[in-house]
């Protein structure tokens, strides 16, 4: 059965980018399986939907699939236009096995790229094209920071180090060594794709798949780069400064968009999500957004009133 990304998230289907990733964010602090409360199945439930709903592309398709999508997804293929051009409608009509009038030899489906499924079934010959990139955006990253309670109160800024996928930094991220330059991809001639004509009892069968020499770049590198094999990017490490915004909650996460690992081939990079935790101090605890601290006075004071020095020098009131 389909998930309702949406009601996972708690929005409706009109909701734009920001609720979206406002819903997300409060939901993915609430359920964050390093809390005591975390439901880690959850997380991983709204996660999913977040990359569906916060991608416009995968959106639409999810918005035009609706319970399909889930089979279309991990088929590869459910991309715009359709599923290669094939519908259940269309298979119904067609008849074969699953009822009357099937004519094998005047039926062609597209059936896009369905490799896992097919290929393994039928052998196939002819090689023909059409476009899809296989080119790996890079992963989110999640990290811990932990901070006292008076930088959580009022804000600070920490150096952190993290070791992630960078960019290369010989051939730029695009794989090609320095002196050398893309070529058109000769197995492909340029599409990114490559098709197969199958002939199956259900009649003949166009199955697509990604060109495994380019990646469905439809380019190759004339020589790829000597320090990352063509891939891009390799093992580093960052040192980058982190905002931590004045009266911020423990457990919440910090998003610094394009720090997570780095895409292959020069495609977009992931983000890096900074869990914030807060270590206990001594004096004073937090609720809400008030801070709480016990002091202790004489009888006199009390029956008099006084104004005592806090910890912090500033002039305030005992609870």
């Amino acid at each position: 059965m389909a998930k309702d990304y949406y009601s996972l998230l708690g929005v409706d289907k009109n909701a734009t980018e920001a609720d979206i990733k406002k819903a997300f964010r409060k939901l993915a602090h609430e359920h964050h399986p390093d809390k005591s409360s975390g439901d880690a199945e959850k997380f991983k439930e709204i996660n999913e939907a977040y990359q569906v709903l916060n991608n416009k592309e995968k959106r639409d398709q999810y918005d035009q699939y609706g319970t399909t999508f889930d089979q279309a997804r991990r088929q590869g293929n459910a991309g715009p236009g359709g599923f290669g051009g094939f519908s259940a409608e269309d298979f119904s009509r067609a008849g074969g096995p699953f009822g009357g009038g099937f004519r094998t030899e005047n039926i062609n489906f597209d059936f896009g790229d369905l490799g896992d499924i097919f290929g393994d079934l039928f052998g196939g010959g002819v090689r023909s094209r059409t476009r899809t990139t296989r080119s790996r955006a890079g992963a989110d990253i999640e990290a811990a920071v932990q901070v006292t309670f008076e930088e959580a109160a009022f804000g600070t800024e920490k150096v952190i180090e993290l070791e992630r996928q960078v960019a290369c930094d010989r051939c730029g991220g695009d794989g090609v060594e320095p002196g050398a330059k893309k070529e058109t991809c000769p197995t492909c001639s340029g599409a990114g794709q490559v098709e197969q004509l199958q002939q199956t009892f259900m009649g003949t069968f166009r199955q697509a798949s990604v060109c495994p020499e380019c990646q469905g770049e439809g380019q190759r590198a004339s020589k790829k780069c000597s320090s990352c094999g063509g891939d891009g990017r390799k093992r580093g490490t960052e040192t980058m400064k982190l905002k931590i915004p004045a009266g911020i909650n423990d457990g919440e996460s910090l998003r610094l968009s394009g720090k997570g690992q780095a895409g292959q081939k020069g495609t977009s990079a992931g983000d890096l999500f900074i869990r914030i935790s807060i270590a206990p101090h001594s004096l004073f605890s937090r609720d809400g957004d008030d801070v709480r601290t016990t002091l202790g006075i004489s009888v006199s004071d009390a029956a008099l009133g006084a104004k005592k020095n806090i910890r912090d020098g500033k002039r305030g009131h005992s609870e």
